[in-house]
């Protein structure tokens, strides 16, 4: 950290402390000229689009996902402290997979994965209403594929990543081989 004095790099740490907006305050001293200076460091965090089946972009909003997840878990035993680590395990995955757009299908789909293992109720509600059922068949069909994805439900995650990259780089292939450009 550079000295705004003295512009010497060699500082010393004297003390941390966590703000409340999460950022961590640190009074430092400089080992050239002896000032101290405080710096403040705060987590870059990266924004995601958010495709949509439209083609539309829309910024990710967390507070969008956590609601969606709450009506979802209206009158089930899913606590506000079990949805808030949905949401940020949904957010660490996205992270990892380094990508700054996502499809909302690819969201919704990681959302059910964490969903079907916490609670069944929850998970047919959410599915409901990002799938758009329009029947009962429509109902019988998701409960039938969380019979089976219960079985499976630790590789999940990473399936859906995967098949979603795959997905992304078709629709690429597609678009370059029709002779569109974006």
């Amino acid at each position: 950290m550079f000295c705004p004095f003295c512009n010497q790099k060699e500082s010393r740490v004297l003390e941390s402390r966590l703000t409340n907006d999460n950022s961590v305050r640190r009074r430092r001293e400089c080992e050239s000229c002896g000032k101290r200076f405080t710096t403040y460091e705060k987590l870059e965090v990266i924004q995601f689009l958010v495709v949509k089946r439209t083609g539309t972009r829309d910024p990710y909003s967390r507070e969008k996902l956590r609601a969606g997840l709450s009506r979802a878990c209206v009158k089930t035993a899913v606590s506000a402290e079990q949805i808030d680590n949905i949401v940020e395990s949904v957010e660490n995955e996205l992270m990892a997979a380094g990508r700054r757009e996502i499809s909302s299908s690819l969201l919704g789909e990681l959302v059910l994965s964490k969903l079907s293992a916490l609670d069944q109720v929850a998970y047919v509600r959410f599915a409901s209403v990002y799938r758009a059922f329009q029947s009962v068949d429509d109902f019988i069909a998701e409960l039938n594929l969380l019979k089976e994805s219960l079985k499976d439900a630790d590789g999940r995650s990473k399936q859906i990543l995967e098949r979603a990259e795959l997905e992304e780089r078709l629709s690429k292939d597609a678009t370059i081989g029709s002779g569109k450009s974006r």
